[in-house]
């Protein structure tokens, strides 16, 4: 486990670019945290950054659920769990075939947990830092993430 501090949501989308840049396809990055912890900004930064526009329009899935970015090295498929109450409400989203072809962004993955694969799972769990713009970030990850996680360590965020 690491856990980095992000001053600001600058900070946060700098982390979210360096795992952008190092994302492969069947990738899972699990964003969890209470409302407001930065889930939606890291997505969104995230996806901004495998585009290759800081202005690229990142509207929230919220209330569709699921918004899919068709991209050159692979489709990001962008998820929101939280009005969903069962594991057989995510595989009606097409998570399986979002697993088969693209990188997996899930916000508050919790209820697919069981459906995730464990190996290609990074979990970051966000939570508010001492002032309001700060943020913690704490991330695991599956084998296939070790090596990546790895070269965090120095990472210089601000």
């Amino acid at each position: 486990m690491m856990t980095l501090e992000l001053p600001n949501e600058a900070a946060t989308a700098a982390l979210a670019a360096r795992i952008a840049d190092l994302a492969m396809p069947g990738d899972v990055i699990a964003l969890s945290g209470d409302l407001g912890a930065g889930k939606t900004a890291f997505a969104r930064a995230f996806i901004r950054a495998r585009s290759g526009d800081k202005d690229f329009t990142v509207p929230s899935p919220t209330f569709t659920l699921v918004q899919v970015y068709e991209m050159d090295r692979a489709p990001i498929w962008h998820f929101d769990f939280y009005r969903l109450r069962h594991p057989d409400e995510v595989r009606e989203l097409g998570l399986e075939e979002a697993l088969g072809e693209g990188i997996s962004l899930i916000e508050w993955p919790e209820v697919a947990k069981d459906l995730l694969p464990a190996a290609q799972t990074l979990e970051i769990a966000l939570s508010p830092g001492a002032a309001p713009e700060e943020r913690r970030a704490s991330a695991s990850g599956g084998i296939r993430w070790t090596p990546r996680l790895a070269t965090f360590a120095a990472a210089n965020l601000q």
